[in-house]
């Protein structure tokens, strides 16, 4: 068995759960993929969670609930039953223990739209075992990146590693009165500025034309960026990216092909776009 893809997916608002895109039809592939290839489950940081001093946590609330989503109707994640894999998440924090992380499982963690609006697309007909892993409040690239250097070794046993967070994800500087006012996130009364569309189009160059220790090496670079300010006023929508790079960018993983699957523009100046890193072995599993 070959290691599987990686995704680095970015989950926009909280409407992007309710509406159709060219974003949620890519996700939707990607999860007809992963299950075509018969995936042990999920592994997936989101941008929603965070930890204090130098510790990260797992999720291992045996039932959680989900936290509410604004600008959505219920229905359109309510009755989804979320799936959290106790086993593979000790198997988690035992990995991240012995190369040194301050670790630790959380039992009351309930998860937040981030990780289950994209599960929801992927995987409209029922969750697959999944692992949410937290981030570092420090926001240390490197750091982030180790955590997904030493998960890396589960692509070897079909696990699906997903970062979920945003290319251009500044709250700031977003056009929200479409949205306020008529329920249409996707309005565009102008263009992007040129801010995040320089940003954006430096994500995609570092993404899709590097690979292996390279992409870890520009992925970090990307946070001193001229724009990397604008695109992200906070950096916990790209600690994600720096998690992915970590699970994909091994010398092994040198060479490997790299694409933008979808984009959808929010909100102006928020770019939410869809990546895969590496790809699936020819042969699916039956």
């Amino acid at each position: 068995m070959g290691l599987t893809p990686v995704h680095f997916f970015s989950h926009g608002s909280t409407m992007m759960l309710g509406e159709k895109s060219e974003s949620a039809d890519y996700w939707r592939k990607t999860g007809e993929e992963a299950l075509a290839h018969n995936i042990k489950g999920v592994i997936i940081m989101g941008a929603h969670w965070d930890c204090l001093g130098d510790k990260i946590e797992v999720a291992t609330h045996p039932n959680p609930d989900k936290s509410p989503v604004a600008y959505v109707h219920p229905d359109k994640y309510i009755n989804y039953k979320l799936n959290p894999d106790l086993e593979t998440a000790q198997r988690c924090i035992d990995m991240l223990a012995k190369e040194g992380f301050n670790v630790s499982g959380n039992p009351t963690f309930d998860w937040i739209h981030d990780v289950y609006l994209i599960l929801i697309h992927m995987f409209p007909n029922g969750c697959p075992p999944t692992t949410i892993i937290s981030m570092n409040a420090r926001y240390d690239p490197h750091y982030h990146m180790k955590v997904g250097a030493t998960l890396r070794p589960l692509r070897y046993e079909n696990y699906l590693i997903i970062g979920t967070g945003g290319a251009v994800h500044n709250l700031y500087r977003n056009r929200w009165a479409p949205m306020m006012r008529f329920r249409d996130n996707f309005a565009m009364e102008t263009p992007p500025e040129e801010w995040a569309l320089e940003f954006r189009q430096a994500v995609e160059d570092v993404i899709t034309k590097t690979s292996g220790p390279a992409l870890r090496r520009a992925m970090t670079r990307l946070m001193k960026h001229p724009q990397y300010r604008d695109a992200h006023a906070t950096d916990d929508h790209f600690m994600a990216a720096m998690f992915v790079a970590g699970a994909a960018g091994d010398f092994e993983d040198t060479g490997s092909p790299a694409v933008m699957g979808a984009e959808s523009w929010e909100l102006t100046n928020m770019c939410n776009s869809q990546f895969t890193l590496g790809s699936w072995s020819r042969e699916i599993s039956v």
